[in-house]
């Protein structure tokens, strides 16, 4: 079996840095495979050995691309491309994309579902707990969004209820413009006092206490993100 191991970017041209964080040089004869091409990505992981070049930033991570013997790579190159000027090949892509998009088209219309489960507003305030979660899983749902509905580790009710506080703490809190000091577990000590000032006007709406609109951050909200719609 061909070996794939993750390296992480190092500061000299053709150097990589290995799993235990020393140098290493690239083989002469490997050459670079840009990050873009999946089925050639997948096919010489599968062929020959591999140094998949991976810059991780805080919780994420970036393919930089992959290093590969440089013949098996032209190889797998021409066979692609062979493959590609066949018509049944588009027809397959083509098959493949539009299950796709059924796919996550049901999956926005699930999540959009539970978040507004999660609201469980009342009677009275239906129509915002419907834009909302129409809000919600427009930001939420897309592939590549990098938000926690992308993620398949937890339940989707889950991901609905931490969608939603995000959103809110976003949307209706000053949080984005905030100069939080640079202390570990600060972020997340003021992430949750916030999730409590979330929670508690998410409560509100649930128990269909009057709200004052215009003092309301989640009706300012709602109102700034469709601004030619009328909310309640």
């Amino acid at each position: 079996m061909p070996t794939a191991r993750e390296v992480r970017p190092a500061p000299l041209p053709r150097h990589v840095l290995n799993e235990r964080g020393a140098l290493e040089p690239v083989p002469p004869d490997w050459e670079l495979l840009p990050p873009g091409d999946a089925a050639l990505s997948r096919r010489i992981k599968a062929d020959s050995p591999t140094l998949t070049v991976i810059e991780v930033k805080g919780r994420k991570r970036f393919s930089r691309g992959i290093w590969a013997p440089a013949d098996r790579l032209a190889a797998l190159r021409r066979d692609l491309a062979l493959e590609r000027a066949d018509p049944s090949y588009q027809r397959r892509l083509d098959a493949g994309r539009a299950r796709r998009a059924a796919e996550e088209e049901t999956y926005a219309a699930d999540f959009r579902a539970a978040v507004v489960h999660f609201l469980a507003f009342h009677p009275a305030y239906r129509t915002e707990a419907e834009t909302l979660g129409t809000l919600i899983a427009a930001h939420a749902t897309p592939v590549g969004s990098g938000t926690v509905a992308r993620t398949e580790r937890i339940p989707l009710p889950a991901r609905a209820e931490a969608a939603t506080i995000a959103w809110l703490r976003h949307q209706t809190t000053g949080y984005d413009s905030m100069a939080i000091p640079r202390e570990k577990g600060r972020r997340r000590e003021v992430r949750r006092l916030l999730a409590q000032r979330s929670v508690a006007l998410l409560a509100r709406y649930r128990a269909g206490q009057p709200i004052d609109r215009a003092q309301c951050p989640l009706h300012r909200a709602l109102q700034a993100d469709l601004p030619t719609r009328t909310i309640g």
